[in-house]
C-alpha cells in the first residue's frame, strides 16, 4: 500500500452552532493547521498516489481566506466536521487532522 502524507495551512473564520453558551458562536478565525493522509494500493502514471499540488488546491480554494459557515453550508464547522469534509473531497484520502489551535486536534479516519 502506497501513503502520503500533505500537511498545509489555511487562514478561515467561522461560528460555531452550539447549544451552549461559548464564545464560539461569534465569528473568530484559525490558522488552521491540515494534514491529509492518502492510500492506494497502486501508483497512477506519474508514479504517485495524487499529487500534493492537487490535494492543496483542492481544499485552499474552498477554505483559505473564506468564512466556513458560508463556503461549506449546512455545515457546523467543527475542527471534526471539517476533517470529515476533506475526506469526502480529497480523491484518495483516507484520514484528515485539522488543527484548530495549539494542542486541539479532530482527526476522521474512514479506515476505522
Amino acid at each position: 500500500m502506497y501513503i502520503i502524507e500533505k500537511t498545509f495551512t489555511v487562514s478561515a473564520a467561522h461560528k460555531l452552532r452550539l447549544n451552549y453558551e461559548s464564545p464560539c458562536q461569534n465569528l473568530h478565525g484559525h490558522n488552521w493547521k491540515i494534514t491529509i493522509t492518502c492510500e492506494s494500493p497502486k501508483l497512477d502514471a506519474n508514479g504517485m498516489v495524487i499529487d500534493f499540488k492537487t490535494i492543496k488546491r483542492l481544499i485552499e480554494k474552498r477554505l483559505d481566506h473564506h468564512v466556513l459557515n458560508q463556503e461549506l453550508p449546512g455545515m457546523n464547522p467543527t475542527a471534526e466536521n471539517i476533517a470529515k469534509w476533506i475526506t469526502e473531497v480529497v480523491p484518495y484520502c483516507v484520514r484528515a487532522a485539522v488543527q484548530e489551535t495549539e494542542g486541539n486536534v479532530a482527526i476522521y479516519d474512514s479506515r476505522i
